[in-house]
């Protein structure tokens, strides 16, 4: 199927548990996940409804996300070896999403009996279901508030700034940023924030990861590092800020949004090199 938006945008959507619920809810299934954002060895219950009042639960574990796509494996249920991965490929009318499922039928004939009879279609009911929340959803965010966050990198290292409100969030880590303003580009809106927020100039080098879905609307990390001569940043409107090492980042207590990133912002550190620029 084509959805009309970028597959940044998609695979954010794909990876958002709220979205996933959502569509099996309209087949009569339910989901449930520890974070609304899935992440590589994130592992979600579906409760499959196979007749009135009757569920059979299956476990499924993100195995990889990013961009380009999302694979998650079967690791719990009556069907063995079932891999989905998503393939998204840009187009001039948006991103391409392809679908390939894969498994084994236990129980021999009669499991591929069922296999055909059953199985395949119940697998494409909630395939459709996901293309329709997945359109709307993206239509939303296209129509809704853009926040970015800074992920930016000195000498192997990443800044990282400690909240102090909301105070659901006060003592949790973040990389800093905050909302778009209207007509404001959103490499100008990182450039502002960390001016206002770390009394510094920073230069944005490209982006990270998905887009990730947010009751805020869109989040959106760009990376970026210090401009020349730039002052050493400072916790303006922060409890502390500090530079972190990729070995610490799992460690750190983040804010929910920002910990969906952790595994991109690990390889971005260990690569030695900025990420590429992007319109």
């Amino acid at each position: 199927m084509l959805i009309d938006a970028p597959p940044r945008t998609v695979a954010g959507l794909l990876r958002d548990a709220d979205v996933a619920a959502a569509a099996l809810e309209r087949c009569g299934h339910r989901l449930t996940a520890p974070v609304r954002l899935l992440t590589p060895g994130t592992r979600v219950r579906i409760g499959v409804r196979v007749g009135p009042g009757v569920r059979v639960a299956v476990h499924t574990r993100i195995d990889a996300v990013s961009p380009s796509g999302m694979t998650s494996t079967l690791v719990a249920g009556p069907l063995r070896e079932l891999v989905h991965t998503v393939v998204l490929t840009p187009t001039a009318a948006g991103t391409l999403v392809l679908d390939e499922l894969r498994w084994t039928a236990p129980f021999g004939w009669p499991g591929r009996l069922a296999d055909v009879l059953l199985l395949r279609r119940l697998m494409l009911r909630i395939l459709a279901a996901r293309s329709e929340v997945l359109v709307e959803r993206a239509a939303a965010l296209a129509a809704g508030p853009v926040v970015v966050a800074t992920a930016a990198v000195r000498a192997g290292l990443l800044l990282i700034a400690q909240r102090t409100r909301p105070p659901a969030l006060a003592g949790r880590w973040e990389l800093p940023g905050g909302r778009v303003e209207p007509g404001e580009s959103e490499p100008d809106a990182v450039v502002r924030e960390c001016r206002e927020e770390l009394a510094t100039q920073v230069r944005v080098t490209g982006r990270l990861g998905t887009d990730l879905p947010i009751d805020a609307g869109v989040l959106r990390v760009h990376t970026a590092e210090l401009a020349s001569g730039a002052p050493e940043p400072q916790a303006l409107e922060h409890a502390a800020v500090r530079w972190a090492g990729p070995d610490e980042l799992a460690e750190v207590d983040w804010v929910d949004a920002d910990r969906a990133v952790v595994a991109d912002l690990v390889a971005l550190l260990r690569s030695g090199v900025p990420a590429p620029e992007r319109a």
